[in-house]
């Protein structure tokens, strides 16, 4: 009797140690969104169809739709069913700077995984492959990017275009100014408006940029690749325990199938808020990113 009683005791003491020790082991992002009762999602507001914004101004897109997966798994990690989810618009020039200082918890939007990048945050898995190029209108008569030459290009503030363009070896000696924007819908409006000959970006946001516009029909994106870029969620640098709860949450998506219908619902359906469809079919490329998850960066 007395042996059980001890035995009992001992169970008590050790519930009663191992609750606050569970909190106490947390690190980084999940400790901090612990402690606050909040996570923070960094958005973009014309990434489209990453994370743009709808007609009633929220938030929407593919990569939205993966960080909620990971946001549902940190309610379920943390026995947080209530956790409170802030969205914060970012642009391309601070969205590593907002997340260093702890403003997001994580940037959900058309980011590239770098390897220069990687030495300021971590990524998630790949979750889409781009080429950089750039858009004309057809009527400029460009139709490669050599022919930027003597030209003025518009391109996003905080992107790779502009220096991929310089390092090009069709471009690299080529006298091409640019203007820099705080966003891709500045950028296509400059090209829109004829105050730039060509929008420098990502081939899919380029994509989404003219299926929005009022006449799709006036333009053409360069078939020339200045790079294969990976996208992927970013998230902070040397932070193990939420970077594994990204790896396995976005991992499971991809493994189970599931992300094809989340790809299908953005890239090959009409997409808010015009109803536009991309028609973007999975290339090789991200096919084989979605049946091996990873976080290589370029």
């Amino acid at each position: 009797m007395f042996h059980s009683r001890n035995v009992v005791l001992a169970g008590l003491i050790a519930a009663l140690f191992s609750a606050p020790a569970l909190a106490e082991d947390l690190t980084g992002t999940l400790k901090k969104i612990k402690e606050t009762g909040a996570i923070t999602v960094g958005h973009r507001e014309s990434s489209i169809p990453f994370s743009y914004l709808d007609d009633k101004q929220q938030p929407i897109g593919y990569a939205m739709d993966l960080c909620m997966k990971v946001v549902d798994a940190v309610k379920t990690e943390l026995k947080m069913p209530n956790l409170k989810v802030n969205l914060a618009p970012v642009t391309s020039g601070n969205r590593i700077p907002q997340l260093q200082a702890g403003n997001i918890d994580m940037e959900c939007g058309s980011t590239t995984n770098s390897v220069d990048r990687q030495k300021q945050v971590s990524f998630g898995p790949t979750y889409f492959v781009i080429n950089v190029t750039a858009a004309v209108k057809k009527s400029s008569g460009i139709k490669a990017l050599a022919d930027l030459n003597g030209k003025t290009i518009s391109t996003t503030s905080g992107t790779t275009s502009v220096p991929l363009l310089r390092q090009y070896e069709k471009t690299k000696n080529a006298d091409i100014k640019s203007i820099d924007t705080k966003d891709h819908a500045e950028s296509f409006l400059l090209l829109s408006q004829d105050r730039t000959a060509a929008f420098v970006m990502d081939d899919i946001l380029l994509a989404g940029q003219i299926a929005n516009s009022e006449k799709p029909g006036d333009y053409m994106i360069i078939p020339e690749s200045l790079r294969t870029e990976p996208y992927s969620m970013m998230i902070r640098k040397d932070d193990p325990q939420f970077k594994a709860l990204v790896d396995k949450t976005v991992g499971a998506v991809m493994k189970s199938g599931e992300i094809d219908k989340i790809y299908a619902k953005w890239f090959m359906s009409p997409v808010p808020p015009k109803g536009v469809n991309l028609n973007f079919p999975a290339t090789q490329a991200i096919k084989d990113a979605f049946k091996n998850p990873n976080d290589k960066g370029v």
